[in-house]
This record gives structure tokens, sequence and C-alpha cells, in this order.
């Protein structure tokens, strides 16, 4: 068996691999399994690499800097992965994403030079005779038009998560004519560089797509980031598969292909929870300043104390708990789990529910509430606890906003026809909140001031503590 044999059949496993890690992510019990068999399908194919490029003939530099390459990506993979806080993971997963774009862009630019900058080559000429040449060049200025979105796009999601910039949508007067130009744009300059390659429209099509992936993602409010994260994940996909079709690997085009459409049906599971079109979300409504009703809402709040709240939860028969990012952000999960086993040991029936849209990624919650130990069995999505608000007791929103926001009802706020958890009709809720400010969505919450509504100041990680304490 030769070696290109060889490295075939493993990028054949390592694709049958990923396929078994999206299975598995699909749900909490197998997502551990599903972890290590995307682990184990990458080390293979950059083995796989490894060994097709020594085979190759390539130059011993070559196939050391490949190496070295490869050491430095995981020492500094493993670095971030060991230092990075839960609450870190989105933005940490936006400049992931831009380096599969710049990669692509690279590819593509590379792809350039090897074939349309010598159109006399042996390359160029092994191109021809197969009547392939016109492929290859779509391939190129695809290949770096969807990486450089991606590229410049993924910063800019990074900078808003991380709170570097801020997450309110730039509002460009004609933005959307802007988008839609520069797509047009975009299809005509490939159509150009297919019929007469030339380094002046590769230039041109790069810098021109940078700059639509820096707007796209600018224009987007910060309500809609999960939506972003999942955007940029299939973005990110798309940009590995035209790099696997132009370096004419298999594998690149198997895992593009499954990143691209995995993440572009989590962008539709996205908007549907937010009963939203993507093409709402890239017009970026989310986060814009608050009109009408919601922003008009006015009132005085109750505010609570641990011990009060505490007594709350004695008397209840039914609890639900409703995380946030401020969750996260406290790192008060744990506190929230402990709380839990103590109110089901009273008797209390303890249940959660989680948003689609809770905090800024998807799964942020429930990968939190897993890591604490909390039981799968009592964390319920929005659609299947709903309903059950109307006959609860006590509800404790810790550290969420927009995603128990009443002001979705009215049909002139921002955050118009989005489906949220209807806390409001318990019997009390509890909100744990740092101040009265608006949510990352920058648009006011009515709940504050609702009759049934106590607001528990202070950090959420201490507000539990208390009430443990107090229990």
């Amino acid at each position: 068996m030769t070696v290109a044999t060889a490295a075939q059949g493993a990028y054949i496993v390592a694709a049958l691999l990923f396929v078994l890690a999206l299975a598995g992510l699909s749900k909490h019990e197998t997502a551990r399994a599903g972890n290590g068999f995307g682990m184990a399908g990458m080390a293979l194919a950059l083995l796989a690499t490894v060994a097709l490029a020594a085979d190759r003939d390539i130059e011993a530099s070559g196939t050391g800097l490949l190496v070295v390459a490869a050491v430095l990506g995981a020492l500094f993979g493993l670095r971030r992965a060991r230092a990075v806080e839960m609450t870190a993971m989105p933005e940490l997963i936006a400049l992931l994403h831009s380096f599969v774009g710049l990669a692509a862009v690279l590819v593509g630019w590379n792809g350039h030079l090897q074939v349309e900058a010598h159109p006399g080559g042996a390359e160029a000429r092994a191109l021809s005779g197969l009547g392939t040449l016109g492929i290859h060049h779509a391939e190129v200025l695809i290949g770096v038009s969807v990486g450089a979105v991606t590229v410049t796009g993924s910063l800019v999601a990074f900078l808003k998560l991380s709170a570097r910039i801020a997450s309110a949508p730039l509002s460009l007067p004609g933005k959307n004519a802007y988008n839609l130009g520069s797509l047009l744009s975009l299809l005509g300059l490939i159509a150009w560089y297919v019929a007469a390659p030339h380094l002046a429209l590769l230039i041109a099509a790069t810098a021109l797509a940078l700059l639509l992936g820096w707007h796209l993602v600018a224009s987007i409010g910060g309500g809609d980031m999960p939506v972003v994260v999942s955007m940029l994940n299939s973005y990110s996909g798309w940009a590995a598969a035209a790099s696997g079709f132009l370096l004419e690997n298999d594998l690149l085009i198997i895992t593009g292909a499954l990143v691209g459409s995995s993440g572009a049906y989590l962008s539709y599971v996205m908007c549907k929870a937010m009963n939203r079109s993507f093409l709402s979300v890239i017009a970026g409504g989310f986060g814009a300043p608050a009109v009408g009703g919601a922003a008009t809402e006015q009132g005085e709040h109750r505010e609570i104390r641990a011990p009060d709240a505490a007594a709350l939860l004695r008397a209840a028969e039914s609890v639900i708990i409703t995380p946030g990012y401020g969750m996260a952000v406290a790192q008060a999960q744990y506190g929230v789990a402990a709380l839990t086993e103590r109110l089901r040991e009273r008797g209390v029936r303890v249940r959660y529910g989680v948003h689609p849209v809770a905090g800024r990624l998807p799964g942020h919650m429930n990968v939190l509430l897993a890591e604490a130990k909390v039981p799968y069995d009592v964390v319920l999505d929005l659609d299947e606890i709903n309903a059950d608000f109307a006959n609860t007791s006590v509800v404790l929103v810790i550290g969420a906003n927009d995603t128990v926001n009443p002001a979705a009802e009215e049909p002139d706020s921002p955050l118009a026809g989005m489906p949220v958890l209807r806390v409001w009709e318990a019997g009390q809720v509890v909100v744990f909140k740092r101040s009265m400010a608006s949510g990352y969505a920058g648009v006011p919450n009515p709940l504050f001031f609702r009759e049934n509504t106590a607001m528990l100041f202070g950090d959420a990680k201490e507000g539990v503590e208390g009430i443990l304490r107090a229990l």
C-alpha cells in the first residue's frame, strides 16, 4: 500500500469520526464522547497530511515547517483551552473562525500565484489539459471572497463579544444597499476573474470582501450575537470546503461541508427561536435604540434581600430557574446547582427554563449547567417550559434579561415577535441583577416594575450563596 492510498484511507476514517463527533454533540449524555471523536479525527488527519507531504519529495525544510506549524498551533490551542473561562468561550470561537477564513484567503492567493500568475507553467497546462482551468479560477476567487468575509466578520464579532467595542449595531445610511451592492460586485468580480484572471481583480475582490465582512457584522446588534456566531461558523465551513476543492483534498471538502451545513442549520434554529428571518438578522435589528412602549415603561421597582428570597422558596411548591449570561459572568452555576439540590431535598419541584439564545453562544447555558452537575432531566427549553410558568410559585431569573422581557409582546418594541420565557405569569419573580440597566440588546425591561417582581441586586453568586445560608 502506498502512502498516498493510506492517507486517503485515513482521511475517510477521519471524516467518519467528524460525523460521529457531530452526532455525539447533539446530546448532553454523549457530548464528551463526541468531543473525543472530533479530537481523534483531527489528530489522524494531521498525521496523514504530514506523512503525505513527506512522501511527495517536498524539501526537508518544507516538511519541517509543516511540523513546526502544527506543534505551535497545538501549543497555542492547548494554552487557550486551559486558560479560557466559559464566559469568554463565545469570543474565543469567533476568533478561531477568523483563523479558518485567513487560511482560506492564503490558500486562494497561493493558488493564484501558482497557476494564474504563470499561465504557461506546468500546473496551468495540466489544468488546461483537463479542461478545469476555468473551474480553478472560480475556486480561487470564491475561496478568497468567503474567507475574507469570515476573517473581518469574525474579528468584529470577537471585539463585540469581548466588549472591546460597543455591541450596538453600526447604522450607516443605506447599509443594506451597501451590503447588497458589495455582494453583487463580488459576484461580478468572480465572473470577470474566471474570464480573465488578473492580480488586480484578486486584490479588489479581497479588499471588498474584507470590508463587507467588517460592515456585515458591525451592523448587527448585540442581541443577535448567538446567530452571528453560528453564521460565522457556517462561513468558515464553506471557506474550508473551497480550500479543499482548490487543494484537491477530500477531507477538507467533507469537513467544510459538515461545518458549513451544520452552522447554517444552527443559524436557522436560532432565527426561529427569535421569530426572525436570516435577512432581518443581517439587517441588524436587535440592539437598536428602543422605541415606543418598552422605552416609556416606568414605575417603582421593589428590592428584596437573600433571607426574604429564601423565605419565598421555603413556602414554594414549584420553582423555575431561568439562567442568562449574568450567571456565567458571576460563575454562579455551582451555587445554583447546590440550591437546586437543597430545594429538591425539601420536596420542592425545581426545573430550569433555558432560552435558545440565552448567553452569547448557542447552548452556552446548557454547558454551564452540565458543568455544575445539574440533572439533565430538569433542564427544559422554552417550548417545554413556557406553559408552566402560570402554575409556578417562584421564578428565579439569574442574570437573564432580554430572554424574559415582556416588551417582546409589544408591536413597537425592537424585540417584537421574539419568543420569550413568560416568567411574569408566575406567583413571584426574583430577578438577580447588578443594576436596573438594559440587557445586551439595549431594550429596557418592564418586568422589573411588575407588582410580582422583586430585584435582588448584587453579584449573582453572592446572592445565591446568601439564599443557601438562609435556607
